[in-house]
């Protein structure tokens, strides 16, 4: 997918679908959330590293635009990118495909905080460096 650097892998679980067989709506969060962990994986051991070292990634908004209904046991790629990288705020983007068809596209906004106090702070230098050799 151009413009990501960074994909993973779904398979549609029948947990996930309706009673119309397609994957429920609110999946796509979830799935946002797989990408957003094993994107930070590739960094220092991820996502438990940025906790263990006092700092929590906080989402405060999402968007999902739904192009075309996915169903059980479909194969999606989760493409993800981060940016926006400024102070305490960041964005990851994604685009999610089914062989070469966009079936959904998005983005969550999120806070760096303290994780003992919960207050806005700076995003880690070292992570920001990481992300920004990554995306280019």
């Amino acid at each position: 997918m151009e413009g990501f650097s960074f994909a993973t892998e779904i398979t549609v679980r029948f947990a996930e679908t309706d009673a119309q067989g397609i994957a429920h709506n609110a999946s796509y969060l979830v799935w946002y959330e797989v990408a957003r962990i094993e994107y930070l994986a590739r960094f220092r051991d991820g996502y438990r590293t940025i906790q263990a070292e006092g700092y929590e990634a906080l989402t405060t908004e999402s968007h999902v635009r739904y192009l075309k209904p996915v169903f059980f046991d479909d194969r999606i790629a989760v493409n993800a990118r981060v940016v926006g990288v400024r102070g305490a705020r960041f964005r990851f983007e994604y685009v999610l495909t089914r062989a070469e068809d966009v079936v959904a596209d998005g983005w969550t906004q999120h806070a760096v905080v303290a994780r003992e106090t919960l207050r806005p702070t700076r995003f880690p230098a070292w992570l920001a460096e990481a992300i920004l050799g990554a995306e280019s």
